[in-house]
Parts: C-alpha cells; structure tokens; sequence
C-alpha cells in the first residue's frame, strides 16, 4: 500500500531517527482533537441559550456550527500547502497557531457582546452573539487546517524505526481521540457546570485555552523541525519542478471523496447523536455519556489500530465500513442510538487508513496530496449540516441517518476499488 512511498523517504531522506518530531506531531493532534469536538458539544447548550426563539430553522441554525467550522477545511487547504512548500513545516506550523488563538478569541467575543439585540430570520429570532460564533467557529477551521496540512503528512513519511505510515497515523490518531474523547466531558462539566447554559459562560475557558495555545507556539519555535521529505542534502523541493496537476493522481481524486464522505459520517454520527437523543427525550446526562463514549470508542479503536500494521489498510478500511453501515441501518430503523455510538469503533482507524491510500505513490507531490485531502474535509461542515436541514424538513432524525448509510457504502466502494493507483512517473 504505502511501502513505495515509504520506501522513496527511506532512499531519499537523512536517515535521522525523526521520534522527537514525531512525539511534537502527536502532541498536536491531540489538541486538534480536542478542539474540534468542543466546537461540536458547544451545538447543544449554545440551541438552549441562544436559539429557543429561532422557530422551525433551529437544528438548521445550530448545526451551521459545524458547518462553518469544517468549512475552513476546503478555504485553507491550497493556502496551507503552499505554505509548507514555500516557508517549511515549521513556520506553516506556528502561523497555524496563532490562527487559532485569533478564533478562540472571536469566539470569546460571543460572550462578551451576548447582550446584543436580536436579528429577525423567518418566523424566528437569533441573537448576534451566535453569529459572532458562527464567524470564530469558521476562523477555528481555518486554522485546524493548516495544522493539519502539515502534521497528516508530515506523520505518513518521517522515519521513525518499527513503524509504518498505517502504524504512525494511527498512533498520532489514539493521542487525537483522546482530546475527542475529554472533549464532552469539558464542556458539560467545565465549561456549562452542569447548570443552565448561558453565553456568558464561554469567555473563561476559552481564554485559557487561548493561553495554553500561546504557549504552545512559544515551545515550538524554539525547536528545530527537520523536513522529511528533503533530500539527501537536506535541501527543499522546488515547487516549480512539480508541473503534475495533483488531480492527475485517480487514486488521490477519489481519495478526497473519501476524506469527504467519511469526516462527514464521523462528525454527523458525534455531533448530531446528541441533538437526535435530544429530541426523543432521552436524559440530558445519557446523551452527554453517548457522546463521550462515541469518542471514547475511537480512541480505543486506534489503541488497537496501531497494532494492525500487518493488515493492509484496504482491508481495514473494508471490514470498518461494512460493520458500520450495518450498525447505522440498526440504529435508524429501531432508533437505539447506542447502536450509533458503536460505529466510533470503525470510524477509528478509517482516517489513517484513507490518508495513507490516497497519499501512496505521489513521492515529491506529497504535501500537495495532503492539501488537497484537505478539501475532502468538507464534508465534516457540508453533511452534518444537511442533515439538520433534513432534520427540520422532516420533523424528525430517524431516516436522516440515510446520509451516513451513503457515505459508508462510498468508503466500502474505495477500499474495494478506488484506492487503487495509476502506475504514473511522478
């Protein structure tokens, strides 16, 4: 699968033990993980205080949320690898950073200016105070990918001894459902308190984070970040030398679809779980531990995953689709929803599965590829939010889940077919 690729980095790098970069690399997916998912949690206390007058658009308003964050994915993708090309890892790394503390603190904003008059939408009204969130949750995905740009990546291809790409990806994965996985639990119990949920209680733990966030960039460029994909020498890629259009790459093409498809399944089933079980009377603490656990599932599922390096990642990616369209079919028909909270297990390995697939064989256009994986991302904004859409459309959530039932048939079709690649000179 990915040998070649790893094979090339082998042939063509330093050989320097790259584990001291790759632990830094772990360490921000862990915070990429976290802040993700509390973006996603904030959807249902933020529906409580700020849009119980928004009328029969209020699961369309809420999940735009999410909407606006996973839209800064396709925005900064191309911005972001051309970064890494032009200014290395490092930089791209730290101008990320500090992206994200210029979210979070739009975000904060929200708190402060709660007191703002409303804005008339339909038959409803939504306070401004939502909007200025929906702005630095979109800001928060734009920086989400820029980290992401150069860590995926940066992961698939650095030496690290006894690992593979698979085995690294899934690595780095665990230290991310970690952060997924306290997640809920932050913002039910830390950042609400378990009382009524007002605005105003956003402003100190985000501030915090906005601090921590700081800190973290001051670490980071103190530290030298070697390139693993520099030459013998040491030296850069010239981008210029790269005249391939990265959409000449079938595998990669189709690979964005499935990035696409499967973030879109995996945020759907995490954020919009909770607004389902909302809706059907199930206890505000059983949704919050159905959440949790959903997270919690993944980070077990890449515990394990990063065992599994003698299993191709086709066959990962198989097996965890198939199980997951039959659990999401059982969940919709019968409306258990622990059967959704179950799929958290496949969805574990399937992202280091897909990256590793769409990335092989690309050689010098590796962070091009990664950029563009970064589109695919999309679909974490675009599906969550038509199924809130649907959602309000249809009255209720059961056969709005038909979306995730697509979206595994699509990973079930790539990991049969599509991930195949061209026998293409790069």
């Amino acid at each position: 699968m990915s040998e070649t690729l790893e094979q090339q980095v082998v042939e063509n790098s330093t050989k320097k033990n790259n584990t001291g970069p790759f632990l830094i690399m772990v360490g921000l997916m862990f915070i990429v993980g976290f802040l993700t998912v509390v973006n996603q949690q904030f959807q249902a206390p933020l529906q409580e205080a700020l849009l119980s007058e928004a009328g029969k658009l209020e699961n369309t308003l809420v999940t735009f949320i999410t909407f606006a964050f996973f839209m800064g994915y396709p925005t900064m993708g191309n911005i972001a690898s051309n970064w890494v090309d032009n200014k290395g890892h490092k930089t791209t790394l730290i101008r990320g950073l500090l992206m994200l503390i210029v979210a979070l603190g739009i975000e904060a904003l929200s708190a402060k200016f709660a007191d703002l008059p409303s804005v008339a939408i339909g038959e409803g009204q939504v306070p401004q105070a939502f909007f200025i969130f929906i702005v630095g949750s979109y800001a928060l995905g734009c920086a989400m990918a820029v980290l992401q740009t150069v860590i995926n990546p940066f992961i698939a291809v650095c030496e690290v001894p006894g690992t593979s790409s698979v085995t690294r990806l899934s690595i780095a994965g665990a230290l991310n459902s970690i952060g997924t996985t306290v997640a809920p639990f932050f913002v039910a119990s830390i950042v609400f308190g378990g009382v009524a949920p007002q605005v105003a209680q956003l402003l100190l733990p985000l501030s915090i984070l906005m601090v921590v966030v700081g800190i973290v960039a001051g670490v980071l460029g103190r530290i030298e970040l070697p390139n693993p994909m520099a030459s013998d020498s040491g030296e850069e890629i010239d981008p210029s030398t790269l005249t391939k259009s990265i959409w000449s790459f079938k595998h990669l093409t189709l690979g964005v679809i499935a990035i696409f498809v499967y973030v879109g399944a995996e945020v759907a089933v995490g954020s919009n779980i909770v607004l389902h079980a909302k809706q059907i009377g199930v206890a505000k603490e059983t949704y919050a531990l159905m959440a949790t656990l959903y997270w919690g599932s993944m980070l077990v599922g890449r515990l394990c995953g990063s065992f599994l390096a003698k299993i191709p990642g086709q066959t990962q990616l198989l097996v965890t689709s198939t199980v997951a369209l039959l659990l999401t079919l059982g969940g919709m028909f019968t409306q258990e929803l622990w059967l959704l909270v179950g799929i958290g297990l496949m969805h574990s390995i399937m992202w280091g599965a897909i990256f590793a697939l769409a990335i092989d064989k690309l050689g010098p256009y590796t962070a091009k590829g990664s950029g563009a994986l970064m589109i695919g991302v999309a679909g974490g904004a675009i599906l969550p939010w038509l199924q809130g859409v649907s959602a309000d459309a249809l009255g209720d959530w059961q056969m709005t889940w038909t979306i995730v039932v697509v979206c595994e048939a699509y990973l079930m079709y790539y990991a049969l077919v599509g991930y195949k690649s061209d026998d293409v000179e790069v």
